[in-house]
């Protein structure tokens, strides 16, 4: 009989679960702690859009030996069942006053040691999805037993990507690149941007994407003032620069990447600031090597852009990229991290224009040892033009 997985086979999780155990025990910790839709997705291939609602929370606790252990609502229980985790202890919820406090507590005193550390993702880029005041019953409940930071264990795994992962990934930035090359028939002069936007979704959504995530974007003339503002009804007009931004999905894994299109011919402006831009991509498409800290990378691109005489945009100049939008590291002056061989990464300089508009460019790599390997179709060196 086949064994029960989603989205990988379950020996893809395991190879996880044994990852997070080893760099568990260098770091001294007994179990993490888990209650996030990625993390949960990461380690037991759970994968649903019901996150959306706040009313129940859900828990998998991944001891330093042994499997995983998922304590969640009754309502999981037939899709967990699908998946390869075997020990689902359930609750009914929501349940005001004790909604899985108690069950999760006796399940961790079971499964752990009274002196154990149990790592919960505390830093950046992290979150605890459950009430505070039950996050606080539970740490009080399970004493001596304590919560630690396990930021350090849990992304130092997820950070580097298996095959299978690559793979996902490399799909999904295929989804968006089709749906961009889709952008002409329906963006033009005279045509709203939000409803552009609406098209470009579903156009994502024709193209194979489970769901469009994140989809933002912005137009202006000879630019934009910013990558994350709602879109506009005010009609595309000749100069314009439209800039369409996706974090698609696809079997739980994001691409993220923009594309930006000339309404009519582009100005001189723009036009230096779209080369400065995809010469700087180039640059570091080039040079990009396992070994570097993303503070480097930040570097170069700022040396790059100024060299190509356009002001390098403020903010982070790419980021990690796989189970969520925007994962670590950052490429900013302050972010000290090593870059390793598998990490999938976006490469993401702005520039300003003599106008004072921003121009985005952005593309999905994965670091392989020998440099960076495109996982989305390189953007044209010359911005695309759209007409009437």
């Amino acid at each position: 009989m086949t064994e029960p997985s989603l989205i990988f086979p379950a020996d893809e999780f395991r190879g996880r679960v044994a990852r997070l155990q080893a760099e568990m025990g260098a770091q001294g910790l007994d179990a993490l702690f888990l209650t996030t839709a990625a993390d949960i997705f990461y380690v037991t291939g759970f994968l649903t859009r019901f996150w959306e609602s706040p009313a129940r929370p859900w828990f998998v606790i991944v001891p330093q030996m042994g499997a995983p252990v998922a304590v969640i609502p009754s309502i999981g229980a037939e899709l967990m069942g699908r998946c390869w985790i075997r020990d689902v202890r359930m609750w009914d919820a929501p349940f005001p006053g004790d909604d899985g406090v108690s069950l999760l507590a006796e399940v961790i005193c079971d499964l752990l040691p009274k002196r154990a550390q149990i790592g919960v993702p505390s830093g950046l880029e992290t979150h605890v999805r459950m009430p505070v005041a039950d996050y606080a019953r539970v740490a009080a409940a399970i004493a001596p037993r304590a919560f630690v930071d396990g930021t350090s264990a849990l992304q130092r795994v997820r950070e580097i990507k298996s095959a299978a992962e690559i793979a996902k990934i490399r799909t999904t930035c295929g989804v968006a690149d089709r749906a961009f090359a889709r952008v002409p028939e329906f963006a033009r002069i005279g045509a709203p941007p939000d409803q552009v936007f609406r098209d470009f979704q579903v156009a994502l959504l024709q193209e194979g994407a489970d769901w469009g995530s994140y989809v933002a974007g912005a137009a202006g003339p000879g630019g934009y003032g910013d990558v994350i503002s709602p879109a506009s009804s005010v009609p595309l007009a000749a100069g314009d620069v439209v800039m369409l931004d996706t974090g698609a999905v696809k079997d739980g894994y994001f691409c993220d990447f923009d594309r930006n299109y000339a309404v009519g011919p582009l100005a001189p402006a723009a036009a230096r600031a779209q080369e400065a831009l995809w010469q700087a991509t180039e640059r570091v498409l080039a040079e990009l090597r396992p070994g570097m800290r993303a503070s480097a990378v930040h570097r170069m691109f700022v040396d790059a852009l100024e060299q190509g005489g356009v002001t390098p945009g403020g903010g982070r100049l790419g980021h990690g990229l796989g189970v969520t939008l925007t994962e670590w590291p950052s490429f900013t002056p302050h972010d000290q991290t090593e870059l390793r061989a598998g990490m999938v990464l976006t490469l993401e300089p702005g520039a300003v224009t003599d106008d004072g508009q921003l121009i985005v460019h952005e593309e999905n790599i994965v670091l392989r040892e020998g440099g960076a390997e495109l996982l989305s179709a390189r953007a044209p060196q010359v911005m695309q033009e759209i007409g009437a």
